[in-house]
């Protein structure tokens, strides 16, 4: 597998490299925290957090509204003057998503019928006035594909939340163990990218470009939203159908199981775009490394989601403890419908890269349709019909998807 890995574009696996070790130390540590939660948590503990962390990136999936894509995708000519109007349209969108958070933490308490849920989720709208310092700088670094200091800023960042919520959870904190690190390591971010780019704003305010930048980001804020949805819509629908006990399970086999090939997913994507970006200007090249990629996702992803889902009878007791067993099932289904999802998120950097985003967003609202409908005919069956909605739906769309968009792509490209 390493010799077929070396043989792959060097830049793009240098940068999985930076960000697969930097996912390496994350997994570890949140392991090591994994086991210490499902020792001193509740399923009920779970299923609050669960909810917190659901309504803040709902609320959160608006700052990934294609400014900083569009910085890393635009020609150099015209990076200077869309910086500075950038940083200010950030600023504006994220004062208003912090009101809007501590809105949705009363919203949320009168659904779920718990008031416990207002303080921490209006604690975590914090975060969203510290991020606008550093969301330039973050794009300016990976259009330089330095993903190194990406990396290693993600890993000290969410390294650092893992031994809090290990601290904490010992403690007896409870709900807070999981909510109260995310908090607190925020101005980490801000701080290790601030130190690694040295773009700094002026001291103007400039709407020059705004709509520009928000004419290219409406379809993809519109993916983001969608896939936000989706990703979180399973906790929902067992939440409000099923239990706040049940939530605590699923969401515990979520993290468990689906959280480790997240990590590697995620990273793939963060190094897509601007590997692709580079050879845009040579077709050849450019459709040579789209495959390489695939190449490269096929390796890595597919070995690790079947290792994990076929060991996992044998490791959720021994090191989670007995009283997770009822989540195995749900753990090893959700583990399989880890393999296609990097391999569609390669066609929709695709798309991007070409600057057809508007593609992305109808596929997304086609399979955000079809996901619900299965998640709402699973639920009938409990978790474990969830679980499988969630699997049949991610093995049989996200394929179809990467196939039609592979072929348009490049046909038209040949075309052109």
């Amino acid at each position: 597998m390493l010799k077929q890995l070396k043989k792959l574009d060097s830049k793009f696996i240098r940068n999985l490299g930076w960000l697969g070790g930097s996912g390496a130390v994350i997994r570890v540590s949140r392991l090591v925290t994994t086991v210490v939660l499902a020792r001193f948590l509740n399923d009920y503990d779970y299923g609050l957090a669960a909810i917190v962390l659901t309504v803040n990136e709902f609320v959160r999936v608006f700052s990934r509204n294609g400014i900083g894509t569009r910085l890393i995708q635009i020609e150099e000519d015209n990076l200077k003057e869309l910086t500075q109007s950038a940083y200010c349209l950030n600023w504006f969108i994220f004062i208003g998503l912090f009101l809007v958070q501590c809105m949705a933490a009363f919203v949320a308490a009168g659904i779920y019928q718990d008031d416990r849920l207002i303080l921490p989720i209006c604690l975590m709208a914090i975060n969203l006035l510290i991020i606008p310092h550093g969301m330039v700088q973050v794009a300016l670094i990976q259009r330089e594909n330095r993903f190194k200091v990406i990396a290693l800023t993600e890993m000290l960042q969410i390294s650092t939340d893992n031994i809090l919520s290990f601290i904490f959870a010992i403690a007896g904190l409870g709900m807070w163990a999981i909510v109260l690190p995310k908090i607190l390591v925020a101005p980490i971010w801000v701080y290790i990218i601030l130190k690694n780019h040295s773009w700094r704003p002026q001291r103007r305010f400039s709407t020059t470009g705004w709509s520009e930048l928000l004419s290219f980001g409406r379809n993809i804020l519109g993916v983001e939203l969608l896939n936000t949805l989706r990703s979180n819509l399973d906790y929902l629908i067992v939440g409000r159908f099923l239990s706040i006990e049940a939530l605590g399970i699923y969401y515990f086999a979520f993290n468990a199981g689906l959280g480790i090939s997240l990590g590697v997913i995620t990273s793939i994507k963060s190094a897509l775009l601007p590997h692709f970006c580079d050879a845009r200007s040579n077709p050849e090249q450019f459709e040579k490394r789209y495959y390489n990629s695939l190449k490269t996702i096929a390796l890595i992803i597919i070995p690790l989601a079947l290792l994990q889902s076929s060991l996992a009878p044998f490791y959720v007791p021994l090191v989670f403890g007995e009283k997770w067993i009822p989540a195995i099932p749900v753990l090893m289904l959700i583990c399989l419908s880890a393999i296609p999802r990097p391999f569609a998120d390669s066609a929709s950097q695709l798309l991007l890269s070409v600057n057809k985003p508007q593609i992305d967003l109808i596929w997304n609202v086609l399979f955000t349709i079809l996901f619900t409908l299965a998640l709402l005919i699973g639920v009938n069956w409990q978790s474990n019909g969830v679980a499988l909605a969630v699997l049949i739906s991610h093995l049989v769309a996200l394929p179809i998807f990467t196939f039609w968009t592979t072929k348009y792509v490049f046909k038209r490209l040949k075309s052109v």
